[in-house]
């Protein structure tokens, strides 16, 4: 017996996801997103925090990491559902100046508006041609031009189709030349794209800079000051076996030396966090630059990961290799 999901959450949490589902074009009911959510996510609790609790971690630990990792499982289906919704806003932005280029020609011909975008909605289109096709056949139903307009908008994130269906609905209302309003709506789309354009070239110089520093500057920092510590702990460990009473004091106890309190071990792991969250900030930051948009950093956000974590081997493989011949360690 399937379990409803939805029955746990709130009804506006519920218009929300369904709303989110809507933007997105997945075709999932809330119910299934629910599950998706929250099925594998408490299976990874249960994973992680018994295989850590058995591992001889204390269970507070074990505990919060699985929580842990199942709340990031969560945020990353929503940071998804948010990616999907910006993707199909940009696929359809890029269609808009030549699908009202054409709905301003077939108005010229003399046909009505609502035919003149039906026919308008060629395959080549995707899922702009199937939403105004819909849209056509709530019209032929009996609904408005206005209200089925309105709807058609709302159904992409979508800040230039919008605002062209508001002057769309407005001229409607009002009178005007619909085919010449129409036809100057797609040169203004198309000039705003190419002015966005020149505006991303003109940010490059930033765009290579936050990759410099993300992908190169902080892996090797830190695989340079991770060698250093081995380094550091390694003389450390030479002094204190040559010395097995003590450093000798010299009279003032607060200048008294002692080893780092930070082992090898720790100070690596701390790298491979701080390297995760540096890349991953710097290309939703690059993605913010060049696009606009940082979800749209989310596909390359693996890859960065990767990148600096090789970066980081490297370093550290170099940088102790050459300690090694050295015979510093």
């Amino acid at each position: 017996m399937a379990i409803n999901f939805e029955r746990f959450i709130s009804r506006d949490a519920a218009r929300f996801l369904s709303r989110e589902l809507d933007l997105s074009g997945m075709p999932m009911s809330v119910n299934r997103l629910l599950s998706f959510m929250i099925v594998p996510g408490f299976a990874l609790f249960i994973i992680l925090a018994f295989s850590l609790y058995f591992l001889g971690f204390e269970i507070l630990e074990s505990w919060g990491a699985g929580i842990g990792a199942a709340v990031l499982y969560v945020v990353f289906i929503f940071l998804y559902i948010e990616y999907k919704i910006d993707q199909r806003k940009t696929q359809v932005e890029v269609m808009l100046p030549d699908f009202f280029q054409i709905v301003a020609a077939n108005l010229r011909s003399g046909i009505s508006m609502e035919r003149a975008m039906l026919l308008a909605a060629r395959p080549e289109f995707g899922s702009l041609s199937d939403d105004v096709k819909e849209m056509s056949r709530r019209v032929f139903g009996g609904q408005t031009l206005e209200a089925s307009l309105q709807e058609f908008a709302a159904r992409y994130r979508s800040y230039q189709l919008q605002h062209a269906v508001r002057m769309i609905v407005e001229a409607l209302r009002y009178g005007g030349a619909m085919s010449d309003l129409i036809g100057q709506i797609g040169r203004d789309v198309r000039n705003q794209q190419l002015i966005q354009k020149e505006v991303q070239g003109q940010l490059l110089m930033y765009t290579i800079f936050v990759a410099f520093a993300g992908l190169i500057a902080a892996p090797v920092l830190y695989g340079l000051t991770s060698q250093m510590i081995v380094v550091t702990d390694s003389v450390w460990n030479g002094i204190l076996q040559s010395n097995p009473n003590g450093l000798p004091t010299t009279g003032v106890s607060f200048l008294r030396p002692s080893p780092p309190k930070i082992t090898p071990e720790t100070y690596r792991n701390f790298s491979y966090i701080a390297i995760i969250v540096i890349t991953g900030f710097a290309s939703l930051i690059m993605s913010a630059i060049s696009t606009g948009s940082p979800l749209k950093g989310l596909r390359f956000m693996p890859i960065f990961i990767i990148v600096g974590i090789v970066v980081f081997l490297v370093v550290q493989s170099v940088i102790g290799g050459l300690f090694s011949s050295l015979g510093s360690v």
